[in-house]
């Protein structure tokens, strides 16, 4: 049995009529409202005879059943009641594409924690709390640090707003001991990342910068350069995304500066940053200099405390080659060389299980992977490396990953097969992704 059957049946989906009813809701959800719908037979051609469904409704199937198309082409083990994962790890933890809360509430009540966050900027009492309550915390911030890379922002959005709103209120209480206020900051300043992260995500470029200015309040108050460098590198970030490629070379630079003498991994994340801004200027030979640098560099990595927290606090080896690859392709390459660097990347995010796992870096990885085809002439390579992107669910379509794709429409709509129909079909796909994106990562 397919696991497309297996699925629906599952959930009670055994008639075309039902399949419709939440075919429906699910192109509603997507903002399609005038989506082409299948006929009851192509339906019954689905799940009765395992027949693949036209590109056309590919999306709202992803949407209605989050799973991608290749998994739930997929045959189901005789006799075993298996839980697959959504495009080989989309989200181990959380498969379905409805999970979590939506895009509009998101930004509702993350602007809230943005008014509260900066009253706290303004003007805090610090003071005293008990051994275990921080102990409780450093499990919060520990769970929420690994989780973020790996699960859609709206299922740990709530949390996160919460766990930095005790740490800011035990910060003002008038209970912190003075050798307390150091620990408490490091985490204010660690869950401040991760929410101005989650704004990035969500495309809300002026929250997230306001919030990494929280962040970068608490981690100069704990003294920890490393904590300063990082929301050096949140800004280059934001502003990468946001098209601001000067100001991403500027923030970098800073960064870089601050990280000069620390042996851990955020200095080279801030030279990674750094040269994907100077390949969106054009500027190839600072690429391969800043490149050369940072592969030297790693040579020499002695990890630190964020990098033994791991998460978005971490640049791990294959996302250093991540970072790379995609500063080769802003600047235009597609030679043999890259194409086998790119494929590396993808491999480097094929396994879930892998502590560096994150499926922003996956997906971006593939988007540049299908860059590089592309600008060697290889169009069913590239439509090959994107297919497992666009068959994402809704709930982990965030900005970054959309701008991705969005270069790849650009890059096929000046590339010599622009006329082919693998081509026009890809862009067509492109142009649906990032419609009715209802919850959020990538670096």
């Amino acid at each position: 049995m397919l696991f497309f059957r297996y699925t629906c049946e599952a959930r009670g989906l055994r008639h075309p009529d039902d399949f419709l009813a939440k075919y429906r809701e699910a192109a509603a959800r997507l903002g399609l409202q005038n989506a082409d719908e299948p006929a009851p037979k192509t339906v019954e051609g689905w799940l009765y005879e395992g027949r693949k469904p036209q590109r056309v409704f590919r999306p709202v199937i992803v949407e209605m059943l989050g799973h991608g198309i290749e998994a739930l082409w997929t045959e189901v083990p005789e006799g075993t009641a298996q839980q697959f994962v959504p495009l080989a790890g989309a989200s181990p933890t959380a498969p379905h594409a409805d999970a979590g809360v939506g895009l509009d509430d998101m930004k509702r009540t993350g602007a809230m924690a943005v008014r509260r966050a900066k009253e706290f900027l303004l003007g805090a009492d610090r003071e005293r709390v008990g051994e275990d309550t921080l102990g409780l915390l450093d499990d919060e911030v520990q769970r929420l640090v690994a989780a973020y890379p790996r699960e859609p922002l709206s299922v740990i959005w709530d949390d996160l707003l919460e766990t930095q709103e005790q740490v800011f209120r035990l910060l003002e209480g008038g209970r912190v001991r003075p050798s307390q206020l150091r620990d408490l900051n490091v985490k204010g300043a660690m869950l401040s990342f991760l929410v101005a992260k989650g704004f990035n995500d969500m495309e809300v470029p002026h929250q997230a910068m306001t919030m990494t200015r929280v962040a970068a309040a608490c981690a100069k108050d704990a003294e920890h350069p490393g904590l300063i460098a990082l929301t050096y590198g949140l800004k280059s970030l934001i502003a990468y995304w946001a098209d601001r490629p000067e100001d991403a070379y500027h923030y970098a630079g800073q960064g870089a500066a601050t990280a000069a003498d620390l042996r851990g991994t955020v200095g080279l994340w801030l030279l990674g940053l750094r040269a994907r801004a100077a390949a969106v200027l054009g500027d190839e030979e600072t690429v391969r200099a800043i490149n050369q640098q940072a592969a030297d560099r790693r040579e020499h990595v002695v990890h630190d405390d964020l990098d033994e927290l791991g998460g978005l606090f971490f640049y791990a080896p294959e996302k250093q080659l991540y970072y790379a690859v995609e500063a080769e392709v802003l600047l235009g390459h597609g030679d043999a060389r890259l194409a086998a660097q790119a494929e590396q990347a993808v491999q480097g995010f094929s396994d879930p299980s892998s502590p560096s796992w994150a499926f922003g870096d996956l997906a971006g990885s593939r988007c540049d992977l299908a860059l590089v085809r592309l600008f060697g002439g290889d169009l069913d390579g590239a439509a090959e490396a994107v297919r497992p992107v666009l068959d994402l669910p809704a709930s982990h379509r965030n900005n970054g990953i959309v701008v991705s794709t969005m270069r790849i429409r650009h890059a096929l709509m000046s590339s010599p097969a622009r006329t082919a129909a693998v081509a026009q079909d890809l862009r067509a796909e492109i142009e649906a992704f990032p419609v009715g994106r209802p919850a959020l990562p990538r670096g």
